[in-house]
């Protein structure tokens, strides 16, 4: 997210990170977190008002960092996702979670991923290995965030439209014999 309180990505999937983390280096890319496991909790009330107006609250613990986002309605400049996003640090994903549910917020879905994070000037780059195969997400100034896909070796035309939510209720329609989870979690 940018301090303007507006997220514009790409979120493209590849079939292999290391070409695109080879790319990262040569373009003097900082790797900003190393591979790790990231949850998320999507919440909604019982009418499910924020799916309804295409918004997200979400809980997320990645690493050291626990984080409480609002976002809103989704439009696309082109390949590129934009929507107003707001974050806030929290001390505890679990305390967050039963203040919300005080409010009438209840926990719709769960999902992991693997991610890696690198910075590029005022772009971000991360690398997600997920449930159902690796992604790469741009995020950045709306006009930066196709030049850096594409300094880094992926197509923007690739990206694709849709949350990882959406994503994986597709993929789960697409491999019903998978026998796969509603929430996009690794396996045991």
């Amino acid at each position: 997210m940018t301090d303007t309180g507006v997220e514009s990505e790409l979120k493209i999937p590849v079939e292999d990170h290391e070409t695109v983390r080879q790319a990262l280096r040569a373009l003097g890319a900082v790797t900003i977190h190393d591979m790790a496991r990231e949850e998320n909790l999507l919440l909604d009330s019982d009418d499910r008002r924020l799916t309804a107006a295409g918004c997200v609250l979400r809980l997320r613990r990645y690493g050291r960092r626990r984080v409480l986002t609002f976002k809103g309605p989704v439009r696309y400049d082109g390949p590129v996702k934009v929507r107003p996003e707001y974050e806030l640090e929290i001390e505890s994903v679990a305390k967050m979670r039963r203040v919300l549910e005080a409010l009438g917020f209840f926990t719709l879905v769960t999902y992991e991923k693997d991610r890696e994070s690198w910075q590029l000037g005022d772009v971000s780059i991360v690398l997600d290995r997920t449930p159902m195969g690796d992604f790469v997400e741009v995020e950045g100034p709306i006009d930066r965030v196709e030049a850096v896909a594409r300094t880094a070796g992926l197509d923007p035309a690739d990206a694709v439209r849709g949350s990882y939510v959406s994503l994986w209720h597709d993929y789960r329609a697409r491999c019903p014999e998978r026998d796969l989870p509603e929430d996009m979690v690794f396996g045991s």
